[in-house]
């Protein structure tokens, strides 16, 4: 294959995800979508590539300006376009993509670009996983909570009745750009969306982050191009080292990542995975209650909790789920959405709780009485 890192031009902040023959770089700067095609072209195995986006970028001009981009190295790029939204990382989506790109006559030179937010980044993923056994992908989230979080990883898949991203796969970008002027054109609920995961990464291991967050995240939402900049650099250099240490979440540092997502994705599950709940907003209130967790438990103080919450709260963010539809949700539907997540182990859930801002760690042993009185009290 045609590769050569050293061929990617200077951009303001790259960040490689260090995995060995897998390793790859995520590029991060203002107008990267007019330098797809230069910065794409060394890293293409054949100047051909299929574009999956959802519809919500339709009316935005970042579709002409990436195929634009893409025609003027000589690449030829063809589209297919999927509906926006969670309910679209479905089975049925799954096999109406694939059979979308296999009537487009491909091989095994074919890159996917995943372009858009975190559904098309992990459903268009699951895509080039299996597609005829694995394709090369590239990432280009337009969403601040794809940029710092589910673009960078290689974690890739689509939801079942059972629970969130129960089927998918580990498939490796081979770059992931980061275009921050696509900012612009995303709506504040959105961006706050985003934020919840970057907030995350400080709660987890970064106070300084956390306390940086508090000073400047007022600023990033309101469009400040270097505070977002900061921001999401320091969020993928984050989860860049977090995933070399432990690529397939097998040795548990990995899982610190989930911080608040044992909660968020049983809030989704029981939304209905519409738009009355996005990813972003379940995690925000998913980590107030692992804060929460954490301090009733004695491991944590509530100060801590107090600050995190507050935060939050401050820009505008959800935090409890009585602000997602006037009603908590009962505490036996949550418990047995919990009970089908991804990190229940030998019938026993584990959640990622603190000891404060920075200071995440893997719980095995949470008491069943105390996780049922923080669910009665508040959903």
């Amino acid at each position: 294959m045609p590769e050569n890192r050293d061929a990617l031009h200077p951009v303001r902040h790259r960040v490689d995800v260090e995995l060995g023959d897998r390793s790859y770089p995520v590029l991060i700067d203002h107008g990267l979508l007019e330098r797809a095609g230069e910065l794409l072209k060394p890293l293409l195995a054949q100047p051909r590539v299929i574009i999956v986006n959802d519809i919500g970028l339709e009316p935005t001009p970042h579709v002409d300006t990436l195929e634009a981009s893409l025609e003027a190295e000589g690449i030829r790029s063809q589209r297919i376009t999927i509906a926006s939204g969670e309910a679209s990382k479905c089975h049925a989506t799954y096999a109406t993509l694939m059979d979308d790109i296999l009537a487009l006559g491909v091989d095994r030179r074919i890159a996917i670009v995943a372009f858009g937010g975190g559904v098309v980044g992990d459903l268009a993923g699951f895509a080039a996983a299996t597609l005829l056994r694995g394709v090369d992908l590239i990432q280009i989230p337009t969403t601040l909570l794809s940029q710092v979080d589910s673009s960078v990883g290689g974690k890739t898949g689509i939801n079942s009745r059972h629970g969130k991203n129960l089927v998918g796969a580990f498939h490796q970008p081979k770059a992931v750009l980061i275009d921050g002027r696509v900012l612009d054109t995303l709506p504040m609920r959105e961006l706050r969306a985003g934020y919840a995961e970057i907030i995350k990464y400080g709660c987890i291991t970064d106070p300084e982050f956390f306390a940086w967050l508090e000073e400047n995240g007022a600023r990033l939402l309101a469009g400040d191009a270097e505070a977002r900049a900061i921001a999401i650099r320091r969020s993928v250099e984050i989860k860049a080292s977090v995933v070399a240490d432990d690529e397939r979440e097998t040795a548990g540092a990995r899982a610190l990542l989930n911080f608040g997502h044992t909660f968020a994705h049983a809030y989704e599950a029981l939304a209905g995975y519409g738009g009355t709940l996005l990813h972003g907003e379940a995690v925000s209130i998913g980590m107030c209650k692992a804060a929460d967790l954490s301090a009733r438990l004695g491991i944590a103080s509530h100060a801590d909790a107090t600050r995190l919450r507050n935060h939050l709260q401050t820009l505008g963010m959800p935090v409890s789920p009585r602000q997602i539809r006037n009603e908590t949700f009962e505490a036996d539907s949550l418990l047995d959405a919990m009970q089908r997540d991804k990190k229940v182990q030998n019938g026993k859930m584990h959640f990622i709780l603190w000891r404060g801002i920075g200071k995440a760690f893997v719980a095995r042993d949470v008491p069943p009485e105390t996780l049922r009185e923080l669910l009665c009290e508040d959903g």
